[in-house]
């Protein structure tokens, strides 16, 4: 197991170039990435929705160039300058800003801020922890969020849009086995049996939904994770019954939601903001205890995460993820286990 940072390795930088974003995979060396205080040999990243934008340039995401990509990676320590991480800790970091406004996980090496590192639970391998990586951990968010505002399964089922993106595959997952029924609203006919198999108890077709345009609709929902915002969020907020709890986590429909205030009024329905990239520390420690126990997924690297790739073909999966051709999560190895 290498002990020390070779004098360059491997990364895939975001580079800006007359007002545009160019992906290069070049050797690097170690004084090339932002401070931190600790040195991580990356085994493996995952490719997200956010960094598909930042990879294509299709979205605004690094905050100055050239940066590493990648909001995610799980590996092995190699360096600290903090007593709580030793050399051959297996750790991993999802969000934090890494990958945006610090050198992320899409390179062979990491150095990272001391907070943004958790070390890896009993229950994972380095290769689960980035099968569930930020999709996951922004799902049992919205899980954790919407428990302590008093969801329950005896409110009636959960909608889950987006349900074959990374956050919709493992919410599915983790809804189902925290006893709640399970609605996959897809506009992917063909992934019917990829969300049975994921635990959705009904799937509808999103394009048979109608989204009305009353302040309030026929309550149907007990509550919801969407994935989507726009229109589908605005239609949800109008149709889940009283007390039910929607977790807004994605804007891959419109970042725009035209709505009143009628169902927050009328029918307590509550809108929860999902933020995975900041929050409390002992709530991400606490979310990634869970994810390695009892909300563990099913299926985790056969069936949501069945996909590795080398560096090399990230920006390819990563149009395919843009266009929406994607299902589930794809994981990138950057190094071996050893």
């Amino acid at each position: 197991m290498p002990t020390s940072v070779p004098a360059t390795f491997k990364a895939l930088r975001i580079h800006q170039v007359d007002k545009k974003t160019e992906a290069r995979i070049e050797a690097i060396t170690l004084s090339d990435l932002t401070a931190g205080e600790v040195v991580i040999r990356v085994v493996y990243s995952s490719i997200n929705y956010k960094d598909a934008l930042a990879v294509t340039g299709k979205g605004k995401i690094m905050r100055g160039y050239p940066k590493v990509a990648g909001i995610d990676l799980s590996g092995i320590v190699v360096s600290s300058d903090v007593p709580d991480y030793k050399p051959g800790n297996r750790v991993l970091v999802t969000g934090c800003n890494v990958g945006e406004q610090f050198d992320g996980g899409f390179a062979e090496y990491a150095r990272v801020p001391a907070d943004a590192v958790v070390p890896l639970p009993p229950g994972l391998s380095l290769l689960e922890a980035m099968a569930l990586g930020t999709a996951g951990y922004t799902a049992a968010l919205a899980l954790r969020r919407m428990l302590e505002n008093h969801q329950t399964p005896d409110l009636g089922t959960i909608a889950v849009t987006g349900p074959t993106g990374g956050v919709g595959s493992i919410a599915i997952s983790l809804f189902k086995r925290a006893g709640f029924q399970v609605a996959a609203i897809t506009g992917k006919p063909g992934a019917e049996a990829y969300l049975r198999e994921l635990g959705a108890d009904e799937i509808v077709d999103r394009n048979t939904l109608d989204l009305g345009s009353k302040p309030l609709e026929a309550a149907r929902w007990g509550g919801a994770v969407d994935n989507l915002g726009g229109d589908t969020l605005a239609y949800l907020a109008r149709t889940v019954k009283p007390w039910g709890s929607i977790g807004a986590i994605g804007l891959a429909q419109s970042p725009l939601l035209s709505t009143t205030v009628i169902p927050f009024i009328l029918r307590g329905v509550s809108l929860l903001g999902i933020w995975s990239v900041e929050g409390p520390r002992s709530w991400r420690l606490a979310i990634w205890d869970r994810l390695a126990g009892d909300w563990k997924p099913r299926g985790l690297t056969t069936l949501i995460a069945p996909k590795v790739i080398p560096l090399d073909q990230v920006p390819e999966v990563a149009e395919q993820l843009v266009a929406g051709k994607a299902q589930g999560r794809t994981i990138v190895q950057l190094s071996d286990e050893g």
